[in-house]
């Protein structure tokens, strides 16, 4: 029985869609753009997005090869026409295949890596507007301590925002992109045995 990955993510998307209505319903996302005067945090959020989406087309995708078995122009079928043309000792087929169910991942895998990128960017942005506003005050004015104070929280706002939502957006996409991973081993491993039981 072929494990229904399409329906999985069909689930988490439909926690990730109500955990959005909910943080928006509690102010959670206006609060975290205009704490953001860089827009850091909504590139994170719409490269999540994207990213997201792309996974649930990919996982439609390998169950659908999965499960299609042998029909004309499958993964499946094509690496078995492979073998069959190539001598036993050749790689080309299996490289074929990994290509088709794990190439795409690697891109997917880096665009994972950038929203932890973005986020540290994030942090050393705001960092150095923390840094900027306290050279600024040349000596300490109690009058001013308040927008010193305001300045200051402006910064480590954006330092420790966008590091979280990057780290999130990290933490979710890589979830999805390993089940995606550990699923098309599993059709490989089943295009081996079948090609071996062809053979």
């Amino acid at each position: 029985m072929v494990e229904p990955l399409w329906l999985e993510w069909l689930a988490l998307g439909g926690i990730l869609v109500f955990a959005t209505w909910l943080l928006g319903v509690r102010g959670v996302w206006a609060l975290l753009l205009a704490a953001d005067p860089t827009g850091i945090t909504l590139v994170i959020l719409v490269v999540f997005a994207a990213s997201t989406l792309w996974c649930g087309a990919r996982a439609r995708e390998l169950q659908r090869q999965r499960s299609g078995g042998d029909r004309p122009g499958s993964w499946l079928r094509d690496y078995r026409d492979a073998l069959a043309r190539a001598p036993r000792d050749a790689a080309a087929p299996l490289d074929l295949l990994l290509e088709q169910t794990h190439g795409p991942h690697a891109t997917a895998w880096w665009v994972n890596g950038i929203q932890l990128k973005l986020g540290l960017l994030g942090k050393v942005i705001g960092f150095s507007i923390l840094a900027l506003e306290i050279g600024r005050a040349p000596n300490f004015d109690p009058a001013q301590s308040q927008d010193l104070l305001k300045s200051l929280t402006t910064g480590l706002g954006v330092a420790l925002l966008t590091t979280m939502v990057g780290l999130v957006g990290n933490i979710l996409l890589g979830l999805q992109l390993t089940r995606l991973d550990r699923y098309a081993d599993a059709l490989v491993a089943e295009a081996q045995r079948s090609g071996l039981d062809a053979g």
